[in-house]
């Protein structure tokens, strides 16, 4: 009843002020349609649309989960316009205080992408986040991915050669170790890939190589041509996995899973070289390996590495593949672990 009441002298309110009350609901709606539409939540999921066709679905992934688990919550609902930058960095803040700091930089910087979007459409005057990066705590140095040093290369080889698990990790690891690709395109490698006649190449498709939605769909494939060791470990292989389309199958679901991302990493830990040796750090030491040792051009090697060009006119004129070059650097390659791992295997002469 005192609702009713306060609606009725309300209403009246407005007759007496010679506005009809029909009239002004419709008013208020209008309002409040045009407040949801400028929210900061819908202006950021416009701008996130308008970046599907450009990232990888994981990166898109990211970007929104930073969003809607850190913004959002925040002032997600309200019209940008009323975001403040203290809004945004009180919201940061909180991230940061978790110790999630390389987090706390990603949020902040889908936020101002999203106020410079609402600028470019006319939402809202400023991009409250510039500057605001100054106050933030100083994130530490990027670590890249560890392998280890060099004099220990050996050790590490024996290790592998006599690893107790699954025969399907042992042989993964020994196949990273010689292409040296990144885990998830070893991972999710399947036998058609493969061609172990005269060829021996190994084609990795555009999708599952590292980069933008764009240059998965539409980008080339990367070549890795197979040394002869690499062959010998394919036919091991195939005993324990041929009859499935992955090479290293799931133990629950085999042909629609491949195994896991950490699989190799929790090898690496159980060999005693949880600190220093990753999965992916096999291409920093093979990088670091054939640049210094191979005596093979830089482009050859950056190229099986797969890593772009970052001159953009150069990439756009160079077409070449050096393949006959990449395959005598795999072989070179491959002929070098082999060479480490007899220095481990050589009996220490008496002192």
């Amino acid at each position: 009843m005192p609702r009713a009441r306060e609606q009725r002298a309300a209403a009246q309110a407005l007759l007496n002020a010679g506005i009809d009350p029909a009239v002004q609901r419709e008013v208020d709606r209008a309002k409040a349609a045009a407040t949801a539409a400028d929210s900061f939540q819908r202006v950021a999921e416009e701008w996130l649309a308008t970046r599907v066709e450009h990232w990888s679905p994981g990166y898109y992934a990211r970007i929104s989960a930073s969003l809607a688990n850190n913004a959002y919550p925040s002032f997600g609902k309200l019209p940008i316009t009323e975001v403040s930058g203290k809004m945004v960095l009180d919201a940061v803040r909180k991230v940061e205080r978790r110790g999630a700091l390389e987090m706390a930089a990603r949020v902040l910087s889908a936020i101002g992408m999203a106020f410079r979007y609402g600028v470019g459409t006319g939402r809202v005057h400023a991009d409250v986040t510039y500057g605001l990066e100054k106050f933030l705590a100083p994130r530490p140095p990027v670590e890249h991915h560890a392998h280890v040093a060099l004099p220990d290369l050996p050790t590490l080889l024996l290790r592998v050669e006599n690893y107790h698990g699954r025969p399907e990790t042992r042989l993964a690891l020994k196949i990273m170790m010689r292409t040296f690709v990144r885990t998830n395109e070893l991972r999710w490698a399947e036998w058609t890939e493969w061609d172990r006649t005269a060829g021996a190449l190994w084609t990795v498709p555009a999708a599952r190589m590292k980069g933008t939605k764009l240059q998965k769909e539409f980008g080339k494939p990367h070549l890795v041509p197979l040394s002869r060791q690499v062959l010998e470990l394919l036919d091991e292989l195939e005993a324990y996995s041929g009859g499935h389309r992955f090479l290293f199958p799931g133990i629950r679901r085999p042909d629609l899973v491949p195994m896991s991302g950490e699989t190799i990493n929790r090898a690496l830990e159980i060999l005693g070289y949880g600190e220093q040796q990753t999965g992916h750090g096999f291409r920093g030491l093979a990088s670091t390996i054939l640049h210094g040792e191979s005596g093979f051009r830089e482009r050859p090697i950056e190229m099986q590495l797969a890593h772009k060009e970052p001159n953009k006119v150069k990439r756009a004129y160079d077409h070449a593949q050096y393949l006959e070059e990449r395959r005598e650097l795999m072989q070179w390659w491959s002929d070098y672990l082999d060479q480490q791992l007899a220095l481990a295997k050589k009996p220490i002469p008496p002192t």
